[in-house]
Order: structure tokens, then sequence, then C-alpha cells
């Protein structure tokens, strides 16, 4: 099985590694694989010590800004496609914001630094940060004293659609 879709979800497709499964049996036809149980709960606990190993990655803000330039898509990705995990996933995203600078910024952060009047998080789509920075948008959320997210990747508006809320906003 040098590319089972079964056993890693395509979002984690940038994980290599080897599975060994003393419960898999050694003659089983490919029908037969395809329906077996046991796949599936490999496939879960691998997702499971994938986003605990994120997470710890996480904690190491310096390591984690290295990891999330070069796999954010990926990550992205598992918001639209895991819906069982989407919110652990949605704890590895980064933004840039109108706070932040040129740091990025997870949406719990983002979360915590909101004015008890504001009730939603609120977000720009766009090409380039330079392109939304300017928004009139952006501008009357500023004089509201709003944090205001960035999302210039192409895939940030379907993860945002998939996700719809974060901590109840």
């Amino acid at each position: 099985m040098d590319n089972c879709e079964d056993i890693i979800p395509e979002w984690l497709s940038f994980i290599k590694g080897i599975v060994d499964s003393e419960d898999l049996p050694l003659n089983i036809s490919r029908e037969m694989l395809q329906q077996n149980k046991i796949l599936k709960v490999i496939r879960k606990n691998l997702v499971k010590k994938c986003l605990e190993l994120f997470a710890e990655i996480a904690e190491n803000p310096e390591e984690y800004k290295t990891f999330y330039e070069q796999f954010s898509k990926n990550i992205k990705l598992g918001i639209h496609e895991d819906t069982s995990n989407r919110q652990k996933v949605a704890d590895l995203l980064r933004y840039t914001s109108t706070k932040s600078g040129d740091e990025m910024t997870s949406l719990k952060e983002y979360v915590g630094r909101m004015p008890e009047a504001q009730s939603s998080i609120y977000y720009i789509t766009g090409e380039s940060k330079e392109a939304v920075v300017n928004s009139p948008f952006v501008e009357q959320c500023k004089k509201r004293g709003y944090e205001v997210l960035f999302m210039v990747d192409p895939i940030d508006e379907y993860a945002v659609q998939q996700l719809k809320e974060y901590d109840g906003k």
C-alpha cells in the first residue's frame, strides 16, 4: 500500500511514514481492505496524532511559523474536508490582522483581544495584504476599535465558509 487514501486524509498528504499493524490480515483482497474497520480506526488515530503533534509545534511560535508557511494550504484544506476535527484544525489557523502587524495571529488570540461589544469575527478577503489593508470596510472597523483578519489566500474563503463560527463568534 504505497498511496492509501483510506489511511490518511488528503489534507495530511504531506505526512510520510510507515504504519505497522498486527490487526490487519496478511492475505487480503483490495475490496476487503476497502471495507476494513481496522483501517478506519488507524486513520482516526493517525489524524489524532498529527493534530497533537501540530499543537505541540504551535507552542513554539518560531517553529510553527516555519511549519505554517509550508503547510498552511493543507491545514486550510483540513477545515474544508475534516468535519469531525474542524475545531482542532481551526486552532491551527493563523492570519495577519490590523493589530498584529506582520506577525500571524491565531483565532484564539483574536477572540481573546475582542472588545466585549464585538460579537463577530471580522475578516476581509483579497488578493494581497496590500490590496485589503486600505479597504473602506477595514477603516470603519478600525474606527470602532475592531480588529480585522486579512485572508489573502484563495483557499481562505472556502475554509471560512466551512468553519462558520469559532468559539461562539
